[in-house]
C-alpha cells in the first residue's frame, strides 16, 4: 500500500491557507518585493524577485512536515495576500511568522490567518505552545499577535534581518494552547 502525504489546508471565514505552488510564484514575488514587508522579517531579502519566490516555493515543498509547515494565505476573492509559517528552531517551542502584502494591510487578514494556524497547530500538529516575535519598531505586528492570544515574555533579542542587513531588537512572545 502506498500512502501519499498531502499538504495541510486550513480554511477560515475568508481565507484558505495552503501550500504555495509554482503558479503562485509571480504573486508572491509581486507582494514580497516591498521593503516595508521584507524589513519586518528575519529571512527575506530586499529586493525580492521572481528567483527568490521560486526558491521559496521549492524550499517549502521540501519541508519536513513534522518540523515545519508554510502556507500561502489566499483570500477567496483577492487571491494570494501573504504567507504564514510554523517551524522548529532553537527555541523550546516552534515559532510562527507571517507577512501580509501591503495592499491588504488593515483588513484583519493577518489576525484571521494566525488564528486559523493556531487552531491547526493545536489540533493537527499537536503543539501546545508556539513562539513568535516582532521587531520593536513594528508594533502593528505585536498587536496582531496579541489579538491572537500571544503574551509578551519580557525577552528582547537582537536578531539579524536579512533585508535590513543588521540586527534588530525583537520582542519575544508566546502562545499557550
Amino acid at each position: 500500500m502506498c500512502v501519499i502525504e498531502t499538504s495541510p489546508v486550513i480554511e477560515t471565514r475568508r481565507l484558505l491557507l495552503r501550500a504555495p505552488a509554482p503558479r503562485d510564484v509571480s504573486a508572491i514575488a509581486q507582494l514580497a518585493n516591498d521593503e516595508a514587508i521584507t524589513r519586518n522579517t528575519l529571512r527575506m531579502p530586499y529586493p525580492y524577485g521572481h528567483r527568490e519566490a521560486e526558491a521559496f516555493v521549492t524550499d517549502v515543498a521540501a519541508q519536513n512536515p513534522a518540523k515545519a509547515n508554510t502556507f500561502l494565505i489566499e483570500h477567496e476573492d483577492l487571491g494570494p495576500v501573504g504567507v504564514i509559517g510554523l517551524f522548529e528552531d532553537a527555541d523550546l517551542a516552534p515559532e510562527i511568522g507571517y507577512w501580509i502584502g501591503r495592499p491588504f494591510w488593515g483588513r484583519g487578514f493577518a489576525t484571521e490567518a494566525l488564528e486559523g494556524a493556531l487552531v491547526w497547530a493545536g489540533k493537527r500538529w499537536r503543539r501546545r505552545a508556539l513562539m513568535s516575535g516582532h521587531f520593536a519598531d513594528n508594533p502593528a505586528s505585536g498587536r496582531v499577535l496579541e489579538k491572537a492570544g500571544f503574551l509578551y515574555t519580557g525577552e528582547v533579542r537582537r536578531q539579524f534581518s536579512k533585508a535590513r542587513g543588521a540586527p534588530v531588537d525583537t520582542r519575544r512572545m508566546v502562545w499557550l494552547a
